[in-house]
């Protein structure tokens, strides 16, 4: 694996996100300066995924597997390591904060590395295991969100460290199906952060802003501030609670349930609602001539009561972590669920900010069918892997460019090659 001088990855890369609705698999080439042109797609209706936890290993091997060869079989290579999402095990995050004494001089290398390895404490408990730990900033005495303090005099320095933690078991689950697909995990990735990546430019990463990715069985948070990610969240509700709602209330398939949200669904009533008429299938009968003659309200007063309990939700998680307003005023809405129509407009009048939907701009190559929201945190799994090639990046420095390692694993080894390759 070759790395320029800027400690970006060239050469091929492979992301695998794995959802509860589909599985997908990108192939791209990464050249350094350029961005990542993806050459390879497979996507894959996703089996055996519960709210993005697996409950059947069976199954999700078989999905992992067709959608990872037809990539393959489209970019004409074939790949062994993949950067994965991690939608289940009940991600959550924190902040953390350690102090060292510097005596007055000035701030060196040897500083640096002094604090960086003191443990800021263990995950939350041992059936926790930790996927980022990323220095989001330093502080010299009463001075915050210092960058880099190298050079720089004080009393006590500071580091402050967000911590993502996930269940040990689901991640545990995560790698053995992969392991049994011959694919070796390069580096797993919280979906919301692979999303913020592909979704945000510059400027909102830098003034702050959050990301929504609305997925098939969980809806998932990210609070970006300061170019970093500073929260990450996860409510167990999805596009798929959407479906099933139609289908249980209207006593539908749930094939024809997910028809009729995608074709006349809608968050935001209007008053053609009681005139258009929607056929709706029931369940065991087949033929238009046993078909239910619903107005589009009524399917409308499905969706939306299911959606405004998701958008709240969220809402109540960022109020309760303390960046409703941190966060600033801007939302990007993004995965499969965002494209129902007027889910940006209720997500606006729920939350009381100003919201877009994001389109994976990170990344070249993508067709139209495969540019939309719904792909979202596969793009950014491939910006990940490209901006940290050795998979312990997170933090405030770019990699070395003689940085030809494997990653190291655990939280101590990552830190110390983080350290080793940095200073």
């Amino acid at each position: 694996m070759a790395k320029p001088a800027n400690g970006t990855r060239t050469g091929l890369v492979a992301a695998l996100d794995l959802g509860s609705t589909k599985v997908c698999c990108f192939i791209a080439r990464a050249g350094g300066a350029t961005p990542p042109r993806v050459i390879g797609i497979g996507h894959q209706l996703s089996e055996g995924v519960r709210a993005g936890a697996i409950a059947d290993m069976d199954a999700v091997e078989t999905s992992i597997l067709a959608a990872v060869h037809a990539a393959e079989q489209m970019a004409g290579e074939t790949i062994r390591n993949v950067v994965v999402n991690v939608a289940g095990g009940r991600p959550a995050s924190r902040t953390m904060r350690t102090e060292i004494a510097i005596a007055g001089h000035a701030i060196a290398d040897a500083d640096l590395r002094k604090i960086l390895a003191q443990d800021p404490g263990p995950a939350e408990s041992e059936s926790r295991e930790i996927i980022h730990s990323v220095p989001v900033a330093f502080t010299i005495d009463d001075a915050r969100g210092v960058r880099d303090p190298r050079g720089m005099f004080g009393e006590r320095l500071g580091v402050e460290m967000h911590r993502v933690t996930a269940a040990t078991g689901a991640l545990r689950n995560l790698t053995t199906c992969v392991a049994r697909c011959h694919l070796s995990v390069e580096s797993l990735v919280v979906s919301p952060y692979a999303s913020g990546l592909s979704c945000l430019d510059a400027d909102e990463r830098k003034l702050g802003a959050t990301v929504i990715d609305m997925g098939g069985g969980t809806t998932s948070i990210a609070v970006f501030i300061d170019g970093h990610i500073a929260f990450s969240d996860c409510v167990p509700v999805g596009g798929q609670h959407v479906t099933n709602d139609i289908a249980r209330g209207l006593s539908t398939p749930i094939a024809h349930a997910e028809r009729m949200k995608t074709l006349y669904g809608s968050a935001i009533a209007s008053v053609s609602d009681e005139r258009e008429v929607i056929d709706v299938p029931r369940i065991g009968e087949s033929g238009l001539d046993h078909a239910n003659h619903v107005p589009r309200s009524l399917l409308i007063g499905i969706i939306r009561p299911r959606l405004e309990e998701t958008l709240e939700m969220v809402r109540d998680r960022l109020e309760a972590a303390g960046f409703d307003r941190l966060a600033g005023r801007r939302v990007v809405l993004t995965g499969g669920a965002s494209q129902l129509q007027g889910a940006v407009d209720l997500a606006a009048l729920i939350l009381d900010k100003q919201v877009r939907l994001g389109r994976p701009t990170s990344v070249g190559g993508l067709a139209e069918a495969t540019g939309g929201p719904a792909f979202s945190t596969a793009a950014g799994l491939l910006t990940y892997a490209v901006e940290n090639p050795a998979g312990v990046a997170d933090g405030l420095f770019a990699p070395a460019a003689d940085d030809d390692q494997a990653t190291p694993k655990g939280v101590f080894g990552k830190a110390g090659h983080w350290l080793r390759h940095n200073f």
